[in-house]
């Protein structure tokens, strides 16, 4: 495959560590990007070492966490440390913009990636990847985008180009499917919805992307290894389909 496939773990938000890395690899997914629901942001060191003991014994590779967010000073340093004692890549987060000059600082002092994620039409801060590169372009440019392609088309823009005009500063990719490229937008099972998920797929591969594209599916949360599934094997053959 061109680029690893992974999984954003609030997915799986309704379940333990131990039954979420099960589920992931269930699926056939071998790398992950823990939620505080799976890994506490106050965790001791003892409880993160320990933590990621099980990541690795489940055969997985723990390459971020997120989404964390962070409003005030406190959080940032949280944040990095947090990061760094579990051996995290890459942070999926939300920082207010005031913290921005802060987190461009502990990105260099860590060497941490930030990955920023748009949240739609919901979100006044962030809601597509425009709103975030106007916010960072100045800054170091571990700081990027995870550009989240739901909240993406729900706020009217296709993801694909969004991917394509960005592409120096993608970090990572939350890959779903939504009902309509609306607000009124609901999620759904990957393919199934009003995405173009190939065109997706081709643009990742034209930029040469070399991140995690991390399944977010938020659908069925008691529930949600079938769509989870069917979700992964649409991706699966759709870029086998492209790359053959």
């Amino acid at each position: 495959m061109p680029f690893e496939l992974g999984l954003a773990s609030y997915t799986l938000r309704k379940f333990d560590l131990a039954k979420a890395l099960e589920m992931t690899n269930r699926v056939g997914l071998k790398h992950i990007a823990l939620k505080d629901v799976h890994l506490a942001m106050d965790s001791s060191p003892e409880q993160i070492k320990e933590a990621v003991t099980k990541v690795q014994d489940a055969g997985l590779d723990l390459y971020g966490g997120g989404v964390i967010y962070m409003r005030d000073e406190a959080q940032v340093n949280r944040a990095f440390d947090y990061a760094k004692a579990a051996g995290m890549k890459v942070i999926i987060g939300v920082p207010v913009p005031e913290l921005l000059p802060l987190v461009d600082k502990k990105v260099k002092e860590y060497d941490i990636k930030v990955a920023i994620h748009n949240h739609g039409p919901g979100d006044k801060v962030y809601p597509v990847p425009a709103t975030i590169i106007e916010k960072i372009k100045d800054l170091d440019r571990r700081i990027g985008l995870c550009n989240d392609i739901g909240h993406t088309i729900r706020a009217g823009v296709d993801p694909a180009a969004s991917i394509e005009q960005f592409a120096d500063r993608l970090l990572d990719v939350h890959i779903k499917d939504e009902t309509e490229a609306t607000a009124k937008g609901n999620p759904t099972e990957v393919g199934r919805g009003v995405i173009d998920i190939p065109g997706v797929l081709r643009t990742l591969i034209k930029i040469n992307y070399a991140g995690i594209v991390s399944f977010e599916y938020e659908k069925f949360e008691n529930d949600p290894l079938p769509g989870l599934a069917e979700s992964v094997g649409y991706v699966r053959g759709a870029l086998r389909a492209i790359v053959s």
